[in-house]
This record gives structure tokens, C-alpha cells and sequence, in this order.
């Protein structure tokens, strides 16, 4: 137990150095003092109850997942059958939350019924199916979404749109958002240091849903003015600043054409033709020859392109456009093209996304938070440090020694892992500082008692280490678990305090047990006392 070979010494001491080095900016940061920009600066990121910051609460538009889900069944239906060839249909009607439509041979219904089934999955763990399949009337085809699919494909739904604000907020070079989600269908978003959210808000406001869709060259433009489509087709009016010669907007082909999820990046550029902002864009392998193939076919056609239900532009297709490769333009400045970009690159929401609330925190509270917890800290700190070294001379300096190294590795450690310091995370800061103390006070004592049994010195000291560590060791684990559970289920603040937890629980084990361990023998060894003044 008190055998420390010169390797292990230089192991603990190049732990110990290297997390009190990673604490030194984070030190300089609250001081207000210079750190040098030669020299890496790890730094411990504020929460927004420190930092202050905005905070958004957005609501999503669940219904948008019904339409949706029945938009992309009927065009599977549509693919289904006509890669078959054989079964013969007719129009597929939308209303009322389903899909139906008539097989025109009724010795063809259980074929037709053997195609659809493949096209509906499990809805979660229930034990149904995302859809509800019935013949009606002999030959008409209802196809019905479950409760249990439209739950599990809102819950879907939530989390791409939670994945998507992140990657979106991290594009804008935010530091350790906290985003999660409320209930079924709210997305909490908090952004420490972020005063004014009005780009953000702008940002996570806009889906991004991406379309290329066919112009329909026969429809009439009075009947398009009129807000009437022909069968098969959908009007979409022009986004503001548009170019379009139909106030009312474009009638399109509603099914088919290409969407922005097979986009791979986007890129802010400038049009060669006028220097004009625009948005480059880039499909992957499958997207790029479906678009190849949209316009090599349609080589003469107008094709709309669609951003969030509004046509940005309607070029004709003069040439085959290979290469993955395309350009979107409109009446973009170089902010709104860039915030664009992110958008598509980050990926379309799958449902729009509403602010309901807005807060803005300022800095004010937090600082005075900081303020005051530092003050109590020290001043607890100071008063435990007294107490213990009058109450255990040598053996109290050491563990004031490891008591003071324990705090700059907590700091160290949280800003080499750039973690964010939140109040929560200050309770549990203090409370690693109290069982670091605790671990001191259980091996003093422990050897105390030895040396009142009449052990030797060299006797007392380690057995007063290896007994006391066994409880130090049993009370921690039990604190890891906790912690970890805290981690695992909680959320935002819990969080922030199951991380300073751990990493103090790790760090006061370290400095009270092994680190006060090799000082105690490393003196041991050379002054060889007959005695303990403890």
C-alpha cells in the first residue's frame, strides 16, 4: 500500500499538472486577466443561468405528419402498382384522413392486397400497423392511417426536427446549446451568451423542405388565377420578390419530381450572370440521377423550384443538367443565402416549426450568482481548512493540499471536455468538495485508531488507508450510480449537475486517497518517525 515506484510518481504527478493546467484559463477568465493567445485556452462554458442568454420554446404543427404520410403512400400506391403492370385502377381519392380507390377487376383484389401490405411497417412496440387496409364495396381499397402509426410517426417526426435545430444551431457557432424535447410536440431551445435571437428564430422558423416539381404547361391561366388546379396538379404561389407571371402562382405537378432530403451540401455563392446571391447546391449519387434523368426528359419544360410551399423560380430546362450539380436563385441577399444554406445543409424540418415563447436572460443574475457562490465557497473552504490541519497537523496540510488540487482538476477536467457550468452544476461542485473532505476525515481518523491499537507507524498508516478506502470506495460507487442515472433520464440543469458530480466524484477519490497515500509515504520513508502527531 505505501510502495510507490519513481513511474508511478510521475504518472500521478503528470495527471494531476495536466488537469490543473486545463483549469488556468477558466481561473484567468473570471479574474478578468490576459491568457496568452500562444497557448491553448480550454475554458469551462457558462449556462444560460449564468451567462444569460435566449431561450425559445418552439411548437410543431403535428397535423403536417398526417398529410404528409398520406402524400407519400399515395405516390408508394402509385409506384406499387404501376411497377406491376397488371392491376388496373382508377383515381386515387384523398379525403378525410385516408386513401381509396377502385380496382377495375375484382379477381384482382387479393393481388392488389398482397402489394399494399408490404408498404405498411409496425407502429413502435404496440403490436399494429401504421396503417389500416379494407376492401369496401367489393373492389374499393381504403387505405387508413392507425393511432398508434400517426403517434409513432409524430415521434419521429420530433426527433429529426430536434436533431435538425441542433445541427442548425451549431452552424451559427453557438456554444453548448441545450436543446431537448416537451411533450409531444415542443422543442426547448436555450442558447447561453446569445442576446439577440432574431436570426435564430428566423433560422429554426424556416422548414427548408426543398422540391423540384414539373410546370403544367396545359393548365389555363384563368383557372390557375381562379385557384383551380387541373386533376393530378397543385398551385403554388411565388415567394415575395419572385419572378412569375401568374400572381396567383404555378400550377405543378403535385406527385413526383425531386426533394431536398438527397441533397450532401449547400454552399452561399454568387450568380456568374448578374453577381447576384444564390445557393449552390449538390445531390448525392442516387438525387443527382434523379435529377439527370427530370431534365434529360423534360429538356424545353419549365420545372419550379420550391422552397417551404413558395416557388423561388420557374427556369425552363435548356439543357440536361448532369453532375449532381444546380443552382438556386431568387431575391436573396448574402445573410439570407447563407442562412438558406445552413438550413438545407443541416436538412428540412419535417414539420414546421412555431416560436410560442421567448425569453431573454440577462447576464446580471448570473454574475451575481458566480459572485456570491465563489464567496461562500471560499469562506466554507477556509474554515474547513483550518479546522482540518489543527486537527491533524502534517496529515490536515496534506489533505488541505489535495482539497485545493481537487478543485482545479474539477475545473481542468470540466474545460477540457468543454462543459457547460450551470447553477445546478455549482451545488454539485460543492458537493464533491464536501466528500473529498469526508475521504480525508475517514482515513485520519482511520489511522488514529490504528495507532490507538498500538501499530507501529508504517502499520497504522496503511491500514488505516486500505480500511478507509473500502468505505471511500463503497460511498462513491453509490454516488456513480446516481449520478449516472441522474445523466441518463434527466434533462438540461439535472444534467449539468450529474456531469460535475462525476467528474468530481473521480477527481476527490484520486487526490484524497491516492495522491495524500504517496505524499504520506514518500515522507514516511524519509524522515522515518517514531511517532504520528494526529
Amino acid at each position: 500500500m505505501l510502495d510507490f515506484p519513481r513511474w508511478k510518481q510521475l504518472w500521478f504527478w503528470f495527471l494531476t499538472l495536466a488537469a490543473c493546467a486545463c483549469a488556468l484559463p477558466s481561473i484567468f477568465s473570471l479574474a478578468n486577466l490576459p491568457w496568452p493567445s500562444a497557448l491553448p485556452a480550454p475554458r469551462i462554458n457558462l449556462g444560460l443561468d449564468l451567462a444569460g442568454g435566449s431561450h425559445l420554446l418552439l411548437e410543431a404543427n403535428a397535423d403536417q405528419v398526417v398529410t404528409q404520410r398520406l402524400e407519400s403512400m399515395e405516390e408508394s400506391v402509385r409506384a406499387k402498382l404501376r411497377q406491376n403492370g397488371r392491376i388496373r385502377i382508377g383515381d386515387i381519392s384523398n379525403r378525410d384522413g385516408a386513401l381509396s380507390f377502385m380496382v377495375e377487376d375484382p379477381t384482382q383484389v387479393d393481388a392488389t392486397r398482397e402489394l399494399l401490405v408490404p408498404l405498411t411497417n409496425g407502429a413502435g412496440l404496440t403490436g399494429k400497423r401504421d396503417w389500416d387496409i379494407k376492401v369496401v364495396d367489393t373492389t374499393r381499397f381504403v387505405l387508413t392511417p392507425t393511432k398508434e402509426g400517426i403517434d409513432q410517426a409524430v415521434t419521429n417526426a420530433m426527433d429529426t426536427a430536434t436533431e435538425v435545430v441542433r445541427k442548425r444551431i451549431d452552424a451559427l457557432g453557438t456554444r453548448e446549446p441545450t436543446i431537448i424535447r416537451q411533450g409531444a410536440d415542443r422543442i426547448v431551445v436555450q442558447v447561453p451568451g446569445l442576446k439577440d435571437p432574431t436570426a435564430l428564430k428566423s433560422l429554426l422558423g424556416q422548414t427548408a423542405k426543398l422540391e423540384f416539381k414539373l410546370v403544367d404547361t396545359t393548365a389555363l391561366p384563368d383557372d390557375v388565377a381562379r385557384g383551380i388546379a387541373p386533376p393530378g396538379d397543385e398551385i403554388v404561389p411565388f415567394a415575395t420578390g419572385a419572378n412569375g407571371a401568374t400572381p396567383a402562382g404555378l400550377a405543378v405537378k403535385r406527385l413526383g419530381g425531386i426533394k431536398g432530403d438527397s441533397l450532401t451540401n449547400a454552399q452561399q455563392g454568387f450568380d456568374q450572370r448578374n453577381n447576384q446571391p444564390d445557393v449552390s447546391i449538390t445531390f448525392n449519387q442516387e438525387g443527382g440521377e434523379k435529377f439527370a434523368k427530370l431534365t434529360t426528359q423534360n429538356v424545353g419544360k419549365p420545372f419550379a423550384i420550391i422552397l417551404d410551399g413558395k416557388v423561388l423560380s420557374a427556369p425552363n430546362i435548356n439543357e440536361p443538367i448532369l453532375g449532381g450539380q444546380a443552382q438556386i436563385s431568387g431575391s436573396f441577399t448574402v445573410e439570407s443565402a447563407n442562412q438558406l444554406a445552413i438550413a438545407l445543409r443541416s436538412g428540412a424540418l419535417p414539420v414546421d416549426l412555431k416560436v410560442v415563447e421567448e425569453r431573454t436572460v440577462g447576464p446580471d443574475l448570473g454574475a451575481d450568482s458566480i459572485h456570491k457562490g465563489v464567496i461562500a465557497m471560499l469562506v466554507g473552504t477556509m474554515t474547513v481548512v483550518v479546522l482540518i490541519a489543527v486537527s491533524y497537523g502534517r496529515f490536515g496540510i496534506y489533505a488541505n493540499l489535495a482539497l485545493i488540487i481537487n478543485v482545479l482538476m474539477i475545473l481542468g477536467i470540466m474545460a477540457a471536455f468543454n462543459t457547460t457550468l450551470t447553477m445546478p452544476g455549482i451545488a454539485g461542485f460543492v458537493l464533491t468538495i464536501g466528500a473529498a473532505v469526508d475521504a480525508n476525515v475517514l482515513i485520519n481518523e482511520r489511522i488514529r485508531e490504528e495507532r490507538g491499537k498500538g501499530r507501529k507507524v508504517f502499520q497504522s498508516v496503511e491500514m488505516g488507508y486500505k480500511e478507509a478506502s473500502r468505505t471511500i470506495f463503497d460511498a462513491n460507487i453509490t454516488h456513480v450510480i446516481a449520478a449516472t442515472l441522474m445523466f441518463l433520464f434527466g434533462s438540461g440543469p439535472i444534467k449539468g449537475f450529474a456531469v460535475v458530480l462525476m467528474i468530481g466524484i473521480v477527481t476527490s477519490v484520486f487526490t484524497a486517497v491516492f495522491l495524500t497515500r504517496m505524499w504520506v509515504a514518500l515522507w514516511l520513508r524519509r524522515a522515518r518517525p517514531s511517532d504520528l502527531l494526529i
